[in-house]
């Protein structure tokens, strides 16, 4: 399970410190959409770098993204993360457009890093490119 983020928005990047060390069986790696395997599941998925306004979440041949993305890494975490799927009550045509205005206005409200997230040791190996 490759988890798809942009490495340069601050709110991304808290998304995946905070994936880290829930995801302690070390399930989820990570791919940033300014790398070359990043862009390739992008490419794959039929998404493009220019205004990407979504996570995405890759395993095998399927792929997910907005919200969707979301709650599949949630119930990968486990228990109290599943409790998410809760949240499918609510209909995608109604999760999904909060999703793309917070990504719409993420790096006004959140912030911008010009440098891209340095894993640590231990959980380097996990991060693709």
């Amino acid at each position: 399970m490759i988890v798809v983020f942009d490495a340069q928005c601050l709110l991304c990047n808290a998304w995946v410190q905070f994936l880290l060390p829930r995801d302690r069986a070390g399930r989820i790696r990570f791919a940033s959409m300014q790398g070359r395997t990043g862009q390739a599941l992008l490419r794959q998925a039929g998404l493009r770098v220019d205004g990407l306004q979504t996570l995405l979440l890759v395993d095998g041949d399927r792929s997910w993204q907005h919200t969707a993305a979301i709650f599949r890494v949630l119930h990968v975490l486990g228990w109290p993360w599943r409790l998410a799927w809760a949240a499918w009550l609510v209909p995608a045509p109604l999760r999904d457009p909060l999703y793309r205005w917070v990504a719409r206005n993420r790096y006004r409200w959140f912030g911008r890093s010009e440098a891209c997230l340095m894993p640590s040791p231990d959980v380097a190996a996990r991060f693709l490119d």
